[in-house]
C-alpha cells in the first residue's frame, strides 16, 4: 500500500482528495500547513506528496524547493495542486521540483491516474543496466550521470525526470521523439500531462549536461520533436 500526504489547508479539498485516495487502496496523512508536512515527512517518509502551491506561512513552491536539497527527500514524488493556470506558474511549479502540476478546480479521477503515473515513472529502475555513449555514461543503479572527456570525469546533476528522459534518449539515439511519445515512454501516461511539459525539461536537462560539454547533443528537430544525436556527428555539424 503506496503512503501518500496531501498538503491542503483547505479542509473540504483535502477531505476529497483523502476520501478518493483511500477508496483507491492509498494510506493517507493530511498536513494544513509546511510546517506539518515538514513534520509528517521528518517522521515517515511517504511514496508522494500532494501539495498545495498556496498554504499559510511557507507556500508550498518553497516547500518543494526545500525537499529537492535535501538527499533524503530528493526523490521524493510531489505532485503539485494549484489554482494557478498560467503556463508561467505551470513552469515555476516544475522547475521547483514538481513532478506533475494539477490545476483547481480538477476531477478526482483526474488526480488519481496522475497520482498512479507519477508512482509508475518513479518505480525503481536499478535492474537497467549501465548506458555509455562516447564517455557520456548513465547508471540506473547509481542513479548517477557522469561524462568522461580528455581524462576528466565530469559528474552531471540531473533531476529525476531529466535522469528519465536522458536514459531514454541515451538508449534510443539517433531516433526522432515526439512530445507525445516522449510523454508516453517517459511520462508513462501522456493523457494527463500536457506536451509543453517536455520542452520544460528538455532545456533543464541541457542545462545539466552543459558543464560536461554535450548539451548540444539533444537536437531540436522542428516541426517533429527531440533526438540525441551521435557525439560525432553534433561536433561535425
Amino acid at each position: 500500500m503506496s503512503r501518500v500526504l496531501v498538503v491542503e489547508d483547505e479542509s473540504a479539498i483535502a477531505e476529497l482528495i483523502a476520501i478518493n485516495l483511500r477508496h483507491a487502496g492509498y494510506e493517507v496523512t493530511v498536513a494544513e500547513t509546511a510546517d506539518r508536512a515538514q513534520d509528517e515527512v521528518v517522521a515517515v517518509l511517504p511514496d508522494l506528496v500532494v501539495l498545495d502551491w498556496m498554504l499559510p506561512g511557507q507556500t508550498g513552491l518553497q516547500l518543494a524547493r526545500r525537499w529537492r536539497t535535501d538527499p533524503r527527500t530528493r526523490e521524493l514524488p510531489i505532485v503539485m495542486l494549484t489554482a494557478r493556470a498560467d503556463e508561467a506558474d505551470m513552469i515555476t511549479g516544475l522547475d521547483a521540483g514538481a513532478d506533475d502540476y494539477v490545476t483547481k478546480p480538477f476531477s478526482p479521477k483526474e488526480l488519481l491516474a496522475r497520482i498512479r503515473a507519477v508512482l509508475r515513472r518513479r518505480a525503481p529502475q536499478a535492474l537497467d543496466a549501465a548506458v555509455d555513449l562516447s564517455g557520456l555514461r548513465l547508471d540506473p543503479s547509481t542513479r548517477r550521470v557522469t561524462r568522461q572527456a580528455d581524462g576528466v570525469v565530469t559528474e552531471v546533476k540531473v533531476g529525476p525526470t531529466e535522469f528519465r528522459l536522458l536514459h531514454f534518449l541515451m538508449t534510443h539515439p539517433e531516433r526522432v521523439h515526439s512530445r507525445a511519445q516522449l510523454l508516453d515512454r517517459v511520462w508513462g501516461d501522456h493523457v494527463f500531462i500536457e506536451e509543453r511539459t517536455v520542452d520544460v525539461h528538455v532545456k533543464r536537462l541541457r542545462e545539466a549536461l552543459a558543464p560536461a560539454q554535450c548539451a548540444h547533443w539533444i537536437e531540436t528537430v522542428r516541426g517533429a520533436g527531440y533526438r540525441l544525436t551521435q557525439p560525432t556527428r553534433a561536433l561535425s555539424a
